[in-house]
């Protein structure tokens, strides 16, 4: 099962007017990949919120836009996976993308890593980002028509 959470900062829009088909789409690519759903927990919060997690967690001290953390068995995908809107709204706008775009993207990074995708070395990022392009093709609405918050 799919929750999602917020932690300082309100639920996305796109989250808020979609949710069943985000949830359908990530259950789909999640199928694609030979997973079940275990539970799956969005955590939206802000940038200060997810250096916490990261410095505590971790032991990272720099920001970030996601941070997974993996409960997942041989056949079923779980997690909590931590999403700031801060940084993902600034990645948007220096891709000069739409939001809801550069949110879809980023959901679908921390499924990814949940299925055993890296992306530590040029390699893997590459192969992030077609895993990444190929899951967003699957998408049935276009998030750029959302609204941006």
């Amino acid at each position: 099962m799919i929750h999602f959470h917020t932690d300082s900062v309100p639920m996305p829009d796109l989250v808020q007017t979609r949710r069943a088909v985000l949830e359908n789409w990530i259950k789909e690519v999640a199928a694609f990949y030979g997973f079940a759903l275990g539970d799956i927990n969005y955590i939206f919060c802000d940038d200060e919120a997810i250096l916490r997690t990261n410095r505590q967690f971790l032991s990272h001290d720099y920001y970030t836009d996601i941070i997974t953390f993996d409960y997942s068995t041989s056949s079923r995908l779980a997690g909590d996976i931590f999403i700031s809107l801060d940084t993902v709204r600034s990645n948007a706008d220096e891709r000069g993308i739409a939001f809801g775009n550069e949110l879809c993207r980023i959901l679908i990074h921390g499924v990814l890593h949940l299925t055993g995708q890296g992306d530590k070395t040029p390699d893997t990022r590459a192969e992030m980002t077609r895993k990444e392009d190929h899951a967003l093709s699957l998408l049935p609405l276009n998030p750029a028509d959302a609204a941006v918050r």
